[in-house]
């Protein structure tokens, strides 16, 4: 009997359809992992520099807004992604599935944060909406091992904080959270 693919053994920990808190997130966020050798690789994206936005030039996963029209907070993750990245329900190999709620201090907001398998038939990821996503970039989980304190912008004012440098892209705060914590790359979470 083979092994699970890295992507699978992520996944397991998390069942589909498995159940998500009622009315505390207002905004969602989709983890794509796909495989590359021996492990997985997320999806992030560089969100585009504008003025007033509080996660403006920030590293993040694809994600965004509760709109009244989506039936719930999976369906919120699946339609940003879409409209960020350009991938949909079809170019995931199984359903979205919730990891957890986490709290962005940047949007003081909860955040469901979900994750799905990229298909072999998927398309290629795009920057689908350039007035919000300056970049998109896959990032291997092993490189979440290496911590850097690094100057950020914080509410306090700038910071020095726990991050993960990667080809030049700084991956902190939430985003950086809720990796380790999909990953179970921190004691308490595998």
């Amino acid at each position: 009997m083979s092994s699970p693919s890295p992507t699978a053994a992520v996944l397991a920990r998390y069942p589909v359809g498995g159940p998500i808190p009622p009315d505390i997130a207002r905004a969602a966020v989709l983890a794509v992992l796909r495989d590359r050798g021996d492990e997985p690789e997320v999806l992030l994206i560089r969100r585009t520099e504008r003025v007033g936005d509080r996660a403006s030039g920030q590293i993040g996963l694809p994600g965004g807004g509760y709109d009244p029209a989506d039936t719930g907070l999976e369906e919120t993750a699946v339609r940003e992604c879409q409209e960020e990245v350009g991938l949909g329900p079809e170019d995931f190999a199984s359903p979205p599935r919730f990891v957890r709620i986490g709290w962005a201090f940047a949007s003081r907001l909860p955040i469901a944060i979900f994750a799905a398998p990229l298909s072999a038939t998927a398309r290629a990821p795009r920057i689908a909406s350039p007035a919000e996503i300056a970049g998109i970039f896959w990032m291997p989980r092993s490189v979440l091992a290496r911590v850097e304190r690094v100057p950020e912008r914080t509410e306090a004012g700038v910071r020095d904080v726990d991050a993960t440098v990667y080809e030049g892209h700084v991956v902190w705060g939430f985003t950086r959270n809720a990796l380790l914590d999909l990953f179970a790359l921190r004691p308490g979470t595998g």
